[in-house]
């Protein structure tokens, strides 16, 4: 199950422009990430992530510019089904009716040719890679799991299909402090154990530090200069900064029209 790492997919962006009624989301957007890395666009809510993640996987297509994968356009129907992409939902993505093992299995159930006991097998290892049970929890409905565990679920399903490349997007929302570091270990360690290129759409500051080999910032549509963890913890950049430190405990100190009022 583990891929062939000669054949894992680099992407390049080059002039990404996207505009919505008139309004411009995507304000030409450059940047590269190299194969085997984990590469994160972060930036607050309503800053154009989204959007991006969507031209990045596909389902958009942009006014201008390209998205290459492997070298080969994101659009281009023969290079796609020629690529193993992957996507974790922010939601998790799974199927109610489906129970966790059939939620894993079921991409390779419905487009590859393989015996059922093929299936099976990659659907156990999957499991038992993000770290939950063949035996307590293969057959759970999702209604049962928690939040951290529909996550590690939906990671299941990404490498049951051996991808060359993952995208994932808010992987940690909704989860507590301690899933989401849970959630960053498993996604760190599958990059490094697999070699698969990761992409990582957060708005989580810790998680894009922790896993991170680069860190791209998004805001109004603008997409800065990929650094590295460290490089941007040494940079001066005003708004990098603010977005950083941004709800310390200082913040609620000086915010008097949150002070509790004498009774």
């Amino acid at each position: 199950m583990k891929p062939d790492t000669t054949q894992c997919a680099g992407l390049k962006v080059s002039g990404l422009t996207k505009s919505f009624n008139g309004e411009s989301v995507l304000k030409g957007i450059d940047f590269e990430v190299e194969a085997h890395s984990i590469f994160v666009i972060m930036g607050p809510s309503g800053s154009g992530k989204s959007v991006l993640l969507r031209h990045l996987i596909g389902l958009e297509t942009p006014d201008s510019g390209n998205v290459l994968i492997h070298g080969a356009s994101i659009h281009d129907t023969r290079a796609r089904e020629e690529l193993e992409l992957a996507i974790v939902f922010q939601s998790g993505g799974l199927l109610n009716s489906l129970s966790v093992g059939e939620n894993v299995g079921l991409y390779l159930k419905e487009t590859r040719r393989m015996q059922p006991s093929e299936v099976e097998e990659i659907v156990n290892q999957s499991i038992e890679k993000v770290g939950l049970s063949v035996s307590g929890d293969k057959h759970k409905m999702p209604g049962a799991l928690s939040g951290g565990m529909k996550k590690r679920v939906a990671i299941a399903r990404a490498l049951a299909i051996n991808p060359q490349m993952i995208f994932y997007d808010e992987p940690t929302s909704e989860l507590d402090p301690l899933s989401g570091v849970t959630i960053g270990k498993e996604i760190l360690q599958l990059n490094r154990e697999y070699g698969t290129t990761s992409i990582v759409v957060t708005h989580d500051r810790d998680l894009a530090f922790g896993i991170g080999d680069r860190i791209a910032f998004m805001q109004d549509g603008i997409l800065s200069e990929s650094r590295t963890p460290e490089e941007i913890r040494n940079q001066s950049d005003p708004s990098t900064h603010i977005f950083l430190t941004a709800g310390k405990a200082e913040d609620y100190q000086s915010t008097t029209s949150l002070k509790r009022k004498p009774l």
